[in-house]
């Protein structure tokens, strides 16, 4: 009678192989998207910050803002933002709505965000 030899076939190795492989691709793409997750929020993050500066700015500076939009440019977090700010009526006239969008360089839009000014 002939003995086997112990171990492994050629199959055996190359299934496992295969494995292995597919195992590692999933993990390469789920760690590529929680990279991306991250700067995104990192991005949405300084976005909002940009539109509470400028709505925080429109506060202080204690003006009734005239209807219509203004454009501004941010820099946070070493990224370049660029925004709007869209002044409209309200149904009551000592009250503008204010809303504030912000963009990434891409023109993809991030943030939008709303206040109510009144007349001082």
């Amino acid at each position: 009678m002939k003995r086997r030899a112990p171990g492994f076939t050629l199959v055996e190795v190359l299934v496992a192989v295969a494995i292995v492989a597919v195992a590692l691709g999933a993990g390469l793409r789920a760690s590529g998207v929680l990279v991306d997750n991250a700067q995104r929020l990192a991005d949405v993050t300084a976005a909002q910050w940009c539109a509470e500066n400028q709505l925080a700015a429109l506060k202080l500076a204690q003006q009734y803002p005239a209807i219509g939009e203004t454009g501004f440019e941010c820099t946070q977090l070493g990224g370049q933002y660029t925004g709007r700010l869209q002044a409209t009526t309200t149904q009551y006239p000592d009250l503008r709505l204010v809303e504030a969008v912000v963009s990434d360089a891409g023109g993809r839009q991030l943030v939008r965000l709303s206040t109510l000014l009144y007349r001082p």
